[in-house]
């Protein structure tokens, strides 16, 4: 199934939402102050390339907190919510949950990128 899940996901929208990740990441990169949000711009694409099969483990500390919150404030929120709603929207039908799921793991990365890693 994970083989399977992946390969749909990529062709429905996957491999352009992950082009568009680097693309944000390649930007924040450019601008040194920016680096730290570009290596969060990477893991997503990572993420949203294939999420059948991978798992995300929540850690780090105080930096990572701080880092949170700032993300939080300036996207994550927003972008939380609309891979909430998605994932709602796919969790309609039946043969959409396992795609509304994905999209639910992304929202909660979406609120707290920083300390997490992705296996």
């Amino acid at each position: 199934m994970r083989t399977v899940g992946n390969i749909i996901w990529i062709i429905f929208g996957g491999l352009l939402t992950a082009l568009g990740w680097v693309l944000a990441g390649i930007i924040f990169y450019v601008t040194i102050v920016g680096i730290p949000l570009g290596r969060q711009c990477f893991k997503f694409a990572s993420l949203t390339l294939a999420p059948f099969g991978k798992e995300i483990s929540y850690g780090g500390g105080a930096p990572s907190l701080l880092a949170n919150i700032v993300w939080l404030v300036v996207i994550g929120l927003w972008e939380a919510i609309s891979y909430a709603v998605l994932g709602v929207l796919w969790c309609i039908t039946i043969v959409g949950i396992p795609f509304g799921l994905q999209l639910f793991k992304l929202a909660k990365l979406s609120l707290f990128p920083f300390g997490a890693e992705i296996r």
